[in-house]
């Protein structure tokens, strides 16, 4: 029995390992995208002239690129020291967790850090408390990035909507003296057909 527990532990450990590598991923991906759009806003930024309509899209996509930008740090730098030592320390019982850089840090040698690692090893209740401790604290910590990363992507859409509407406003605006009278309604049935489509995607039209 004990084994299977142990088992179990090593396998959710293992998960939770996994699901912090893949939000990573997802934040350094959503980063690099946020950057890339920034770029070429930055240098275009001088090149566009400025009435109500740009100058309220820009004042909606710099807060939200800030905003983006902020909760993806958070995301690949969470704040995990409270959340370990909460994890793995109680009232009755003050434990030293090993498994986590704020318990290695604690000792002063590698030939202490081992004699304690022994010392546990050899209790099986401890041994088993400490992967326990562990696993809660990464569950902590997993949950803590993806509420992060979900704020993250409600304002980089925010920001890349704002700045793509930017850009669909100038374009216009330069081309406007060489399209035709229906352009305008040409453009506004895209982006409806483009609407209902994502919409129709989204619902249970396309899951049967």
């Amino acid at each position: 029995m004990q084994e299977r527990q142990f088992s179990a532990l090593l396998k959710i450990l293992d998960g939770e390992q996994q699901i912090i590598q893949r939000t990573d991923q997802k934040a350094f991906t959503m980063l690099s995208l946020l950057g890339v759009f920034m770029v070429f806003f930055i240098v275009h930024f001088t090149k566009m002239q400025m009435d109500t309509l740009i100058f309220l899209l820009i004042v909606v996509y710099f807060p939200a690129a800030m905003g983006a930008l902020y909760f993806l740090v958070r995301v690949i730098v969470p704040r995990v020291r409270n959340v370990a030592e909460d994890a793995n320390n109680s009232d009755e019982e003050k434990l030293i967790n090993p498994t986590f850089f704020g318990g290695i840090s604690q000792f002063g040698s590698p030939d202490e850090y081992g004699e304690y690692l022994k010392k546990i090893s050899e209790d099986e209740d401890q041994l088993y408390k400490m992967f326990a401790g562990q696993v809660f604290g990464l569950g902590r910590i997993n949950h803590r990035k993806n509420e992060n990363v979900r704020k993250a992507m409600f304002f980089l859409a925010a920001a890349l909507t704002s700045e793509l509407l930017i850009i669909m406003t100038l374009a216009y605006r330069r081309a406007y003296s060489y399209l035709s009278e229906n352009t305008f309604y040409y453009a506004i049935g895209v982006l409806v057909l483009a609407v209902f489509l994502i919409t129709a995607t989204r619902s249970k039209l396309f899951s049967r």
